[in-house]
Order: C-alpha cells, then sequence, then structure tokens
C-alpha cells in the first residue's frame, strides 16, 4: 500500500459525511469504453463523432443513427460493479458515505448496492415515450430495431441527457447540497471538463478533497491525488 492509499484509508475511516463524484473512469474497469474514445474502426462505422450522434439535435433530426449507435456504444447490459462501485455501496451501507454522484448512465453503482446515487447525466435503464409518458426498461430499446416504439406509436427515448439539454435541478441541487455537506470529497475516474457537473466541485467546504485518476486534473486545488486505477485503490480501504 502506498503512503497516499494509506492517507486516503485513515482519511475514510475518521469521515461519516463522505461523498463521491465519478465519471468514466470508474465503469471502465468494469469494460465499459469511454464513449468518446474513437479509432479507426469507429471512423469506418461512424461519419459523424459521439459528441455530435449524442446531441440532441442530431437525435431529431436523425433518430435512426442515433439509435443504431446507441445501441452498440451506450449498452453494456453485462458488466458487472467493480471494486470501487463495491465499496462505496459498502461504506454507504457503513453510515459513512452520503451519496454517489456520478456521471455515468449504465446503472453500477444501483447494481453494487449504492441506495442514495445522483446520475447527472440520467440512465439507460429508464426510458419513456415521448408521446404517452410510459416507461419503458431498457430492453425496449436494446431488443428493438430502427427506432423504438411504444404500443401507442410514439418514440420511445432514453432518460439520458443528451449534448444541448439541461441536466434535471432535482439531481444538480441534491449534488449541490450533499457536496456541501460533505467532510470528504472523492473525485474518482473524472477529467472534470464536463459543465456545469465539473463546477459542484466548488461547493466542497471540507479539508480533504481527493482526486483518484489515471491523469492529473488541472484547475483542481486537491488534498491528495492518486494516480491509479481506481478499483485497485478503493479494494485497499
Amino acid at each position: 500500500m502506498t503512503d497516499a492509499v494509506k492517507k486516503l484509508k485513515d482519511w475514510s475511516a475518521e469521515s461519516s459525511r463522505i461523498v463521491f463524484f465519478g465519471g468514466a473512469g470508474v465503469s471502465t474497469e468494469s469494460g465499459i469504453p469511454d464513449f468518446r474514445s474513437t479509432d479507426g474502426l469507429y471512423c469506418q462505422q461512424y461519419a459523424y463523432p459521439p459528441e455530435t450522434i449524442l446531441s440532441h439535435t442530431f437525435y431529431v433530426r436523425n433518430p435512426e443513427e442515433f439509435y443504431r449507435f446507441y445501441r452498440n456504444k451506450m449498452l453494456y447490459l453485462d458488466a458487472e460493479p467493480n471494486a470501487a462501485h463495491k465499496k462505496l455501496a459498502e461504506l454507504e451501507a457503513q453510515g459513512k458515505l452520503l451519496a454517489v454522484i456520478t456521471q455515468n448512465i449504465d446503472g453500477l453503482h444501483q447494481k453494487a448496492g449504492s441506495k442514495n446515487v445522483l446520475e447527472l447525466h440520467g440512465s439507460v435503464l429508464r426510458n419513456h415515450c415521448q408521446k404517452c409518458g410510459a416507461f419503458h426498461g431498457v430492453e425496449a430499446v436494446a431488443g428493438s430495431t430502427g427506432v423504438p416504439r411504444c404500443q401507442c406509436g410514439g418514440v420511445i427515448k432514453p432518460d439520458v441527457v443528451l449534448y444541448e439539454e439541461g441536466l434535471d435541478q432535482d439531481v444538480l441541487s441534491r449534488s449541490v447540497g450533499a457536496i456541501r455537506q460533505a467532510d470528504m470529497l472523492i473525485i474518482g475516474g473524472t477529467s472534470l471538463t464536463v459543465y456545469p457537473a465539473a463546477g459542484l466541485v466548488q461547493y466542497y467546504r471540507g479539508n480533504k478533497l481527493v482526486v483518484i485518476n489515471k491523469s492529473s486534473l488541472a484547475g483542481t486545488d486537491a488534498d491528495l491525488t492518486i494516480s491509479e486505477p481506481i478499483g485497485e485503490v478503493m479494494a485497499q480501504l
């Protein structure tokens, strides 16, 4: 165990209001790649970059292509929680963790047993008909072809925040509230480049700001920085 991980373990032991703020790096260890990563194979399959396809405008104008990308690149229904997800659920069960705030949409925190999960960007597991409002599970999208439709004929849209769409204000305010109460804030697996989510960190008032990320983060005055895979780090706590 490195000195940095030991310090994190000591801080975790003495903290009772931990908040975790996580991004794509938390799920990559469960085999879910960052959707923004593009390679030669990607360019052969798609004519547009991921950020364009996952925009509200593209969804409205090119729904068939949107859903082709979405099914192929956004749904990893066989993925299982890794050590980071499990440790966070364990800390919550012990009464030490207030909330998990996540930019991920895969539902793995809940699958690991976490209860208070604030999903800034929504979830692939929730879908609604845009015409009648009926709820649909992820199978309605994953198991369909072309544009998924409800029994009423309306389009089924995932409860995922697309580019150009606003975040859920209730989730945002609850996230701010949790961070303000935190005596330790752990940021893991995110580059904190996506706003307004990235701006949430400024609401932290404590002196135990921990960053666990493979690459260092610019602009965060972290009290402790650990550049190791997050699952390996959390498993040692």
